[in-house]
């Protein structure tokens, strides 16, 4: 929707800025003079979704330091919609969950001027504001459903089809679709029922298009994102390595064998590295972990190399690592095959893990940013927390990879359980990865249990059994299957069900309390 409804003699210091959750009495307010008689526009949780979701796509124009204009924006996949919705589709029903950051279209959720600023072209500034941002993310174009508020005085002579036309052809005036033709936005058809509270325009609605003549048609061969992900999973044999060499070359064995399928993605367990803990014999298990972190920064520049050298994204499972403070943590640390890397901390630590090993609980949740879409790492007890996957979800992951470590079947199974619960409400894909075999004469570390797999979504797109591959427990091996991300993106907007869309935000909210860096 789009209006621009007067300025004052005042004298003006205008800037262009994104939007803030502090905004939201000063939209309100100018939604309130804009659209009089009608009911709040928007609630303050839905403006804070919206700037949580695509704070990049929030605009406004402030006038010594107070928003005078605001331009909302989400991206879409247009295919999912198609030239006829209405307003309550495109927006979630104002949860915002159909923002799409893979998508290919902007899509103007709303433009509005304070009436005091008519006749500054504000609104003509916020949309080469948009369209910028429009070209610098590389999308096809802005898609709009603009109001034909002026239809109210014309509606007993005429069509809304009909009034559209003759403003095209300039027989008539229309505060909103003339400054849209007029800001080179061209008519696709008209919105029936678009936004029925519209009184003015009847409920109607104009879907237009504004081109981005620099669209580049994105790529899956160089530089752009995948849509199938090979993703490649190691059930890893405990064996006593006589060196950090030794533990290296099988770990670059798995590298090998698997990016020999042309895997985008390897995956390997929780403390992957611990079969050397045996060369400190003698050592309490904390002073072993201790002295076993040592090897981490060793471990993580070979496996960055790797990643190079065998073109794979590597996911190191986990290794203890020494904080500053002298604390011991469990990272995961995932190796791009570009070059660069980032880690996830184990969040959650189980009470052997704190009184054996001293491990401490890391205070950062990441998605990762990769060349087959954005991924999440929780680390084995850290699946047992539905919260955490929920969150990294909506951020944007759709797959999860989860190295465990666990001792006995029953173990095991609150991971397995856990994870395909993760799979099915998040709608996403889940990796598990663990250990078999045994190690003599280590401490705490002495059998394991594992039948690592890949989980999908439960609907008709999917395995029956919501199960993409899994091995046999208890042998050393490695899972390879392709990943749809497509498959994905389709469930989460036609699924069966849509766990995602039917979340009651209005009833209840989950949020990170800690600030991210």
């Amino acid at each position: 929707m789009t209006t621009e409804t007067t300025a004052t003699a005042t004298p003006h210091k205008l800037d262009l800025r994104n939007l803030r959750t502090d905004d939201f009495a000063a939209v309100r307010e100018i939604s309130a003079k804009v659209y009089k008689g009608l009911e709040d526009h928007w609630t303050k949780r839905e403006f804070e979704n919206l700037i949580r979701r695509f704070g990049e796509g929030q605009i406004c124009i402030e006038d010594n330091g107070r928003p005078v204009a605001i331009a909302l924006s989400i991206i879409i996949d247009f295919s999912l919609f198609g030239n006829y919705h209405s307003y309550r589709q495109i927006t979630g029903d104002g949860t915002f969950k159909t923002h799409d950051p893979e998508g290919d279209y902007l899509y103007g959720v709303e433009v509005i001027v304070d009436p005091e600023y008519q006749g500054m072209r504000l609104g003509r500034r916020l949309y080469d504001a948009r369209k910028e941002l429009a070209v610098n993310l590389n999308l096809k174009g802005i898609l709009i459903g603009g109001r034909i508020a002026g239809y109210q005085g014309h509606a007993k002579q005429m069509s809304a089809q009909e009034y559209i036309l003759k403003v095209q052809k300039g027989e008539l005036i229309d505060e909103s679709l003339t400054f849209q033709l007029s800001n080179d936005f061209h008519v696709l058809n008209l919105l029936n029922d678009y936004w029925t509270e519209d009184r003015h325009s009847r409920g109607n609605a104009v879907l237009m298009e504004w081109l981005n003549i620099y669209y580049e048609k994105k790529t899956r061969l160089i530089g752009g994102t995948k849509s199938i992900a090979r993703l490649g999973v190691v059930q890893w044999q405990m064996r006593r390595f006589n060196s950090f060499d030794d533990f290296l070359q099988q770990a670059e064995f798995f590298v090998d064998t698997v990016s020999d399928y042309q895997s985008d993605i390897v995956l390997f367990p929780e403390l992957f590295n611990a079969p050397l803990i045996h060369t400190y014999e003698g050592k309490s298990s904390w002073d072993a972990m201790r002295m076993l972190a040592e090897h981490t920064e060793k471990m993580r520049v070979a496996m960055v190399e790797m990643a190079l050298a065998y073109n794979i994204n590597i996911v190191t499972g986990s290794v203890p690592t020494l904080g500053e403070d002298g604390k011991i943590g469990n990272v995961a640390y995932l190796c791009r095959r570009d070059g660069t890397w980032d880690s996830q901390e184990k969040i959650h630590i189980t009470p052997d893990e704190e009184a054996d090993w001293r491990f401490s609980g890391g205070d950062a949740l990441k998605v990762f940013d990769t060349d087959v879409g954005k991924i999440g790492v929780l680390i084995c007890y850290d699946i047992e927390f539905p919260e955490l996957a929920r969150l990294q979800t909506e951020k944007g992951m759709k797959i999860l990879l989860v190295p465990f470590w666990t001792d006995t079947k029953n173990g095991y199974l609150r991971v397995r359980r856990c994870a395909q619960a993760r799979a099915i409400e998040n709608e996403c894909y889940v990796a598990i990865s663990g250990s078999v075999g045994n190690i003599p004469k280590v401490e705490t570390m002495g059998i394991q249990y594992s039948q690592a797999a890949i989980f999908t979504p439960s609907d008709f797109s999917f395995p029956h059994d919501a199960i993409a591959a899994e091995a046999t427990p208890g042998v050393e091996t490695t899972l390879i299957t392709d990943l749809d991300l497509d498959l994905i993106k389709e469930m989460r907007a036609k699924g069966s069900v849509r766990n995602m869309e039917s979340r009651r935000t209005d009833l209840y909210d989950l949020r990170w309390l800690k600030p991210e860096e």
